[in-house]
């Protein structure tokens, strides 16, 4: 059994009202024409050439606060659920679960949304972008929903990067070019992010935070003979007094922060890239590698990368119970769910 657990999916009640919002922009004109984005029996048929695989299904963009003002992002966010919660009732053979998307430019109403989204529909984790309208994601104003996701539904959560075309490469222009901002700046975008709730302390603060990178850590396991020793260098001769203090909490606990950097978990969307995941694996140790596809983005409607995902799985060089565990084991580990393998 394989669990996808990083995939994306548009309910169809969802994608109408982002139309209606913002109308025929780019974003919707390319989830529009990914039919097993959004339509249900496509993508049932898409799955049939994978009979072994189930998904846990994550909003596709774009996110609530990407498209609608903080007064009118919340009911989105619910229609966006509902339709999650409705896919998995309908086929939870092939959807057993659901990751919550939640309102993240107004607060109070993404705590709300979140205890409903747990407690009434029974989502069992959260996705949330990179940034949250150019804002850091350890802005203080975000802390108590990471408070709550973690120390009252003690629920992971499914980190997507995001950086808009309309952000330029070089200051001189209008507009990243070449889709350089996909390709290339995404990863940067998580890597970033992940930098940041390191050396917020928000994993000392909140010591129940368990976070999955999308593409497997982005940039990080692959920079990690410069994130070990030269942020060990500059934390001690560095004189940005936050930073100072954090490097001092880190060596308290006789902790690096490249050991932070190694509390994340990472999926094995990659293209396909044996060499990369086998340095993700390096980097985070096969218990914290969690098998994920980007379904049904990329060539063949998402086939390619489902299909290339496998055959790098199956490649790299693991123990079979470590090659289980990145299948299906640590997935359900990560949503408290149960193995449906079990017997009784």
């Amino acid at each position: 059994m394989k669990i996808d657990i990083f995939n994306h999916f548009l309910p169809e009640r969802y994608l109408e009202a982002v139309r209606s919002a913002i109308g025929e922009q780019p974003i919707v004109r390319y989830a529009s024409g990914i039919r097993p984005l959004w339509n249900v029996a496509e993508r049932l048929a898409a799955l049939e050439r994978w009979p072994d695989v189930q998904q846990i299904v994550t909003l596709g963009q774009p996110t609530p606060e990407m498209v609608a003002a903080p007064d009118d992002s919340p009911e989105l966010a619910r229609l966006a659920n509902d339709g999650m919660a409705a896919i998995r009732d309908a086929r939870p053979d092939r959807f057993p679960a659901f990751v919550a998307s939640l309102p993240m430019n107004n607060v109070p109403a993404a705590i709300a949304e979140l205890d409903r989204a747990v407690g009434r529909l029974g989502a069992r984790g959260v996705q949330i972008l990179t940034s949250i309208n150019g804002r850091p994601l350890d802005d203080p104003e975000f802390f108590p929903l990471f408070e709550r996701i973690v120390r009252h539904h003690a629920l992971p959560i499914w980190l997507h990067p995001f950086k808009a075309p309309t952000v330029p490469d070089y200051p001189a222009e209008a507009a990243s070019d070449y889709e350089i901002w996909l390709v290339l700046n995404w990863p940067h975008e998580s890597s970033v992010a992940m930098a940041r709730l390191v050396f917020s302390g928000m994993f000392d603060r909140l010591p129940g935070l368990r976070v999955i990178t999308h593409h497997c850590g982005a940039t990080i396991p692959y920079l990690a003979g410069r994130v070990g020793p030269l942020w060990d260098e500059i934390g001690a001769r560095g004189d940005n007094p936050r930073f100072q203090a954090i490097r001092r909490s880190m060596a308290e606990h006789g902790l690096r922060p490249i050991d932070y950097f190694k509390r994340f978990y990472g999926d094995t969307v990659l293209g396909g890239s044996t060499a990369a995941l086998r340095c993700g694996l390096d980097f985070f140790g096969p218990g914290h590698v969690v098998f994920g596809t980007d379904f049904p983005y990329g060539p063949e409607r998402g086939d390619y990368f489902l299909r290339e995902t496998i055959r790098s799985v199956d490649e790299v060089d693991l123990p079979q119970l470590d090659r289980e565990g990145i299948y299906c084991g640590n997935a359900l580990k990560l949503m408290g769910l149960r193995d449906p393998r079990a017997a009784g």
